[in-house]
């Protein structure tokens, strides 16, 4: 029998794995629990707020100022409409569907953060969910409206949410307009990663994370720069942030060699397309060994 097999009878959902005492969240990366799940579906958006999954979400602005919960501006990329995201309306949006891994049509309509709280209303929501929406664009792309419509959005479940964004002053802009919301920042962007790396000045960099976004809980960390500097979580964890590390695909030999470095190196969440595969390998590797099948 299969780790996957192993874990599918009884297996809770798979939100954290422990390894060493230590709890590591499972990011649900753009909103997969598996691989095979079609990106941003409303569904699986809210199985993971009902059963306290941490789940990721992309935003883009569309004609309307509001936001659409999509990755790519190319609305051919993932979904059966044309044109540049920023050019739709929300009608036009609302009327498109999601396409699967392989570009066909899916029964999943395109989502809309102003129509989040409505997915959301009635769902008893568990303490420990928690949505990231994280912001593709920069600041220079907000304006007063996109920030009025972003708050009132958000406010009926700021409590269950983060928001994250590379550009510091589109945090600030964003956690501004929606004070409750939690906040996080992704300080890797920008050849930010090449430079330190270059340059060796990790110190530096994790001082420099904390001054641009100095309200941030959160610290998302490209898996690479985690895996060259040993101690770079512990630095952000002495600053008093908490730390993310993405985005790890699939659950297979490689990459949990590389799950299990970054757990003890210390991250605080992982995100992952397969979080059903990563945490039926923990489950099934940590099994005692006389329930463990043959």
């Amino acid at each position: 029998m299969s780790s996957s097999e192993y874990s599918a009878a009884s297996a809770p959902p798979p939100i954290a794995v422990t390894h060493a005492g230590r709890r590591t969240r499972l990011k649900w990366h753009r909103a997969r629990r598996r691989p095979s799940d079609t990106p941003f579906t409303a569904s699986r958006i809210v199985e993971a707020m009902r059963v306290g999954a941490s789940v990721e979400v992309d935003l883009l602005i569309h004609a309307e100022r509001g936001f659409a919960v999509l990755h790519d501006r190319d609305l051919a990329h993932s979904t059966t409409g044309r044109g540049d995201v920023s050019h739709a309306s929300a009608a036009y949006l609302r009327g498109l569907t999601l396409t699967d891994n392989v570009g066909d049509p899916t029964d999943d309509s395109v989502v809309l953060l102003e129509d989040l709280a409505t997915m959301l209303d009635g769902i008893e929501i568990a303490d420990d969910a928690m949505l990231q929406l994280d912001f593709k664009e920069d600041a220079a792309a907000l304006d007063d409206e996109a920030l009025s419509i972003f708050a009132r959005a958000v406010e009926p479940f700021a409590d269950n949410a983060i928001l994250s964004c590379g550009d510091a002053d589109a945090v600030t802009a964003l956690c501004d307009a929606a004070p409750d919301i939690h906040v996080g920042y992704d300080p890797c962007h920008r050849g930010a990663i090449g430079r330190v790396l270059h340059s060796g000045d990790f110190r530096g960099f994790v001082f420099t994370a904390c001054r641009d976004s100095s309200r941030a809980e959160i610290i998302y960390l490209d898996q690479e720069l985690v895996l060259r500097a040993a101690d770079l979580i512990a630095a952000f964890h002495a600053m008093k942030r908490e730390v993310d590390v993405y985005t790890l695909a699939r659950a297979d030999a490689s990459s949990m060699a590389r799950f299990t470095r970054l757990v003890e190196r210390g991250a605080d969440q992982i995100t992952t397309d397969d979080p059903e595969g990563f945490f039926a390998e923990k489950l099934f590797a940590n099994a005692p060994e006389s329930e463990r099948p043959e």
